[in-house]
Formats: C-alpha cells, sequence, structure tokens
C-alpha cells in the first residue's frame, strides 16, 4: 500500500457482495500537526483543502465519487434521515444517522470517541450508517436508524451492524451526575457502570451500552470491533485524549459504506 493510501480497518460480517464499508484510521492523509494524518472532519480547525484531499481520497478507497461521499451535520440527537438524493456539504442535515437504498451513495459518519455504527440489510440492500455518542444512544439513535431502514425495506432481523474505534470503559470516566442519568431510566442500566479511583467517578462502558441497545431492539448481528480510540493513539483520534492535553482541537476519523452498483 502506498504512504498516502488511507489505512482502513474492516469487518467480516459487513462484508457483503456489492456492498463495501471501511473504518479508517487516522492514517494516510494529507493533514499535519494535530490533526496527522487522515482527518475527516468538516468541522476541525485543519486546513480545508486537507481535509477534501483526505475525503476524496477516503472516497476513491470505496469506489466512490467525492460527489457522493456524505456526511451530516452532527449535534449528538436521535435524529435519522433517509437519503433520497446527493446533497452538497453546505446543506447536510442536522442529524446523527442517515440511512439510503441508492446505489453509489456513501454514508460518511464523523467520530473521535464516540461510536460509529455501520449498519446493512444486504438483502433488501439497504445501508444506514449512525453517530452515537452516549447522548445519542441513550436518547434512540440506533432504534431510529433501524426504523428508517426498515421504510426503505430492511427486516429488522436481518441487519447487520457493526461499531467501529470507540473510547473504551477503561479510558471513559464519568462523574456521579452522568451515571444518574441512566440510572434514574433503568436501575439495571448499573451493569455499565465500574467504580473510578475517586469515590464520585465511574467509569462508563459506551460500547456495551451501544451493543445492548441494539440488541433490545432486535437487530440481526451485532459485531463490537472492540477498538479504542483513547488507548490507540498511532491509529485513532480522540476527543477526550486531546482534552485531558490541552490540545487546541482534534481531528475526526470516518466510518463509511457504500452499495456498489
Amino acid at each position: 500500500m502506498a504512504q498516502n493510501e488511507p489505512i482502513s480497518i474492516m469487518s467480516e460480517t459487513l462484508t457483503q457482495e456489492r456492498i463495501r464499508h471501511a473504518f479508517f484510521t487516522r492514517q494516510g492523509g494529507a493533514s499535519t500537526g494535530l490533526y496527522a494524518s487522515l482527518n475527516g472532519g468538516l468541522g476541525s480547525n485543519d486546513l480545508a483543502s486537507a481535509v477534501h484531499e483526505n475525503r476524496r481520497r477516503m472516497a476513491a478507497t470505496l469506489g466512490s465519487d467525492p460527489l457522493d461521499f456524505l456526511s451530516l451535520y452532527q449535534i449528538h440527537s436521535a435524529e435519522a434521515v433517509t437519503v433520497k438524493e446527493r446533497w452538497g456539504l453546505a446543506d447536510r442535515p442536522k442529524a446523527d444517522a442517515m440511512v439510503t437504498n441508492l446505489n453509489g451513495v456513501t454514508l460518511a459518519i464523523a467520530t473521535a470517541d464516540c461510536g460509529p455504527v455501520l449498519f446493512a440489510d444486504a438483502e433488501a440492500r439497504v445501508i444506514g450508517a449512525a453517530h452515537a455518542g452516549w447522548k445519542g444512544a441513550f436518547t434512540g439513535v440506533l432504534e431510529a436508524t433501524l426504523n428508517a431502514m426498515e421504510a426503505l425495506g430492511a427486516k429488522r432481523d436481518r441487519i447487520t451492524a457493526v461499531l467501529g474505534p470507540t473510547i473504551s470503559q477503561p479510558s471513559y470516566e464519568v462523574g456521579a451526575e452522568f451515571k444518574a442519568i441512566f440510572i434514574s431510566e433503568n436501575p439495571s442500566h448499573d451493569e455499565f457502570f465500574v467504580p473510578g479511583n475517586l469515590p464520585d467517578k465511574s467509569h462508563f462502558n459506551l460500547p456495551a451500552f451501544i451493543g445492548f441497545r441494539l440488541k433490545d431492539a432486535g437487530i440481526g448481528s451485532f459485531t463490537d470491533l472492540r477498538l479504542c480510540t483513547y488507548a490507540d493513539e498511532s491509529r485513532f483520534f480522540s476527543y477526550r485524549r486531546a482534552t485531558h492535553r490541552n490540545e487546541a482541537d482534534y481531528g475526526r476519523l470516518i466510518s463509511a459504506i457504500t452499495l456498489n452498483p
């Protein structure tokens, strides 16, 4: 592989005929400094020219036209949109998940600790992608994605979902107020927390919570790639790691899926 080609990770469970996907790492891009090197974050303070070049390279990896490499204006919501036509960067919907049955359209989600989840019903030829941070997962973005896919003809028990690079429990320390939000909804949510180093601190298991929500919703198959954004600095960007270091900004990872004609 050439040095300037994006390096990505794939899941065997999403490797289907005429469906392509990639959980891109931070490696193989044009960005420098804090953003080195495959930063796909349109909202970062990186050079716009570098971000667009990185996204062009990622699109090429999936055999997609850069104009068909669609992303959202992510707002940590439970909103899922259906892609019926291509949109420009300035027209990105404010949402955190998208689904489509259009050939050639690539659904690209940006993350930097939150959970990127890619979905596919190979038989119905319907795909989806969701940005699932704690707030989105808690308020229903995953279920909204499944509902939107079903509206296009997918069957819930046929849908495969894969969670890409996400902050792991040992790296995700939270306060008492955070934990109380989950416990107040359902006391059994206590299973997603373990004690932290201080009495008022806990460690939250976001990947397990995402898996729980999907399995509870009746998903056909769920796979967690078990890749930690915080701990693996050489391959992944991390918002929390950058915050702990008082860095001015951080890069964004891209996870994407497309239907080939």
